[in-house]
């Protein structure tokens, strides 16, 4: 099989392990990774700051440097429900490729939960706002890490609630923000765990500078990078 990988702004500028290990991961499945070197923003950023127009250039430009692929990956909930829900609205008429998240590519395109990997920590999951309430993930990403050899994983408390980033939420509403985010941290750290996982690194960008702030032993990283684990 072959597949496009939409690697996200923040992934691509600041997390290239995200991406890495997205491709590490998917190979090591037999899946031929394609990566159009056009690709640039998916205009989530502008569509939540009230900028529809703008949004819907990013999204022709999108699908015009995806045009030649039928399935596109990313490792991002966020993105991917930007793609998959809002595309329409800001780009009528604009021909999309099918967009999966990658939990999503895991089990409902591959068939698989158990993808190899070997993780011998504890780990406890958020999941992201985009990724529930948008696209509806549910449980795959804790079915995949539940088959992770020698990963114990435990339930973070309070888990549906938002980790406090939202995008420029962060920026025009920063206290807010930061307090949801030391709720978060909090929480993570009376789970016992030793990593925070998610699935988005734009959460994860968030609460990894929370937890840095606050000197909290506990680190962040991202799904891909478990699973790619080995």
């Amino acid at each position: 099989m072959k597949v496009s990988l939409f690697i996200t702004c923040l992934a691509d500028t600041l997390f290239p392990d995200v991406g890495r290990s997205t491709v590490r991961l998917l190979e090591r499945l037999g899946v031929e990774v394609d990566f159009p070197e056009a690709q640039t923003c998916c205009g989530q950023m502008h569509m939540n700051s009230g900028y529809p127009g703008e949004a819907g250039t990013l999204v022709r430009k999108f699908a015009s440097a995806f045009a030649d692929s039928d399935l596109v990956v990313t490792p991002s909930g966020s993105c991917a429900g930007m793609l998959r829900h809002h595309s329409t609205t800001v780009a009528r008429g604009t021909a999309m490729p099918k967009v999966y998240e990658l939990s999503e590519f895991l089990i409902d395109v591959l068939g698989v939960t158990d993808v190899g990997a070997r993780f011998p920590h504890t780990v406890t999951y958020h999941p992201t706002c985009h990724s529930s309430r948008l696209l509806g993930v549910g449980d795959r990403p804790t079915r995949l890490l539940q088959q992770v050899e020698g990963l114990n994983l435990i339930t973070l408390p309070a888990a549906e609630q938002c980790c406090g980033f939202g995008g420029t939420f962060a920026i025009k509403n920063a206290d807010t923000s930061s307090a949801m985010g030391v709720d978060k941290i909090n929480n993570a750290e009376q789970s016992g765990a030793d990593f925070l996982c998610a699935s988005d690194a734009s959460c994860l960008m968030h609460l990894k500078g929370v937890a840095e702030k606050r000197h909290a032993p506990i680190r962040t990283i991202h799904l891909a990078e478990i699973l790619a684990a080995s």
